[in-house]
């Protein structure tokens, strides 16, 4: 059986693929009666839930039914534009909350709206015409979490360095790659949340010596 297109990239477009993923998440209804994802979002609130609540059963891709999509992990998750939900990951969604809200002074006074969250998130995810918004920073002030691209491929900022991002894992940090101007993919107010001290999960694969199941590793050249 093909795999259905429910998997999210670090850019955020949704691809098919047998690789599993560790979150899901919504952006509301996406696909047609023929499980066709026909749209990219259909809410402004992008979230990432649990893979498992309160014994939910849910028939993916069901007619009239939010789409579920899913993620390698939150770092991927964070990168797509996506925030935690605040139902099902209440917890994390209120570490999110707490460090959006020392992030940005403006919402430090203990009002901040999900709503307000979701409206910035969704402005700085999308370019005017409608294409994927990166944005331009020096590598060395990223903070752990942080996803980055370049030339076609996805780099996390690990505590080890950088990470390839790849549907199935991460494969062996890149040595040498720590300064330089990078295209950033994750969203600034999101890195800003991560500066402020949200500590994102990383796959399985990031703490593994023998990293994902990748292939050739890719190389990166620190400001070039």
């Amino acid at each position: 059986m093909m795999p259905l297109q429910n998997r999210v990239l670090p850019n955020g477009d949704i691809i098919a693929t047998s690789a599993r993923g560790t979150l899901m998440g919504n952006r509301g209804l996406l696909h047609n009666d023929h499980k066709e994802v026909v749209r990219p979002f259909r809410l402004k609130a992008w979230i990432t839930c649990a893979l498992e609540f309160k014994g939910r059963k849910r028939q993916l891709m069901s007619p009239g039914m939010y789409t579920e999509l899913f993620f390698l992990d939150e770092v991927t998750a964070l990168a797509a534009g996506h925030r935690p939900c605040a139902e099902c990951r209440r917890p994390r969604f209120n570490e999110f909350k707490q460090a959006w809200q020392l992030a940005h002074s403006e919402s430090a006074d203990g009002k901040l709206k999900v709503a307000e969250i979701d409206a910035i998130l969704h402005e700085q995810r999308l370019s005017s015409d409608g294409s994927r918004s990166l944005w331009q920073a020096s590598l060395a002030e990223l903070p752990i979490g942080t996803m980055i691209e370049r030339d076609g491929r996805y780099y996390a900022v690990h505590a080890s360095g950088l990470l390839p991002w790849h549907a199935d894992g991460y494969g062996q940090a890149l040595a040498g790659a720590t300064e330089g101007q990078v295209m950033v993919v994750t969203p600034r107010a999101t890195v800003a949340v991560l500066a402020a001290g949200y500590e994102p999960a990383f796959h399985e694969s990031a703490n593994s010596d023998q990293g994902a199941r990748n292939g050739p590793e890719a190389r990166l050249k620190a400001g070039s």
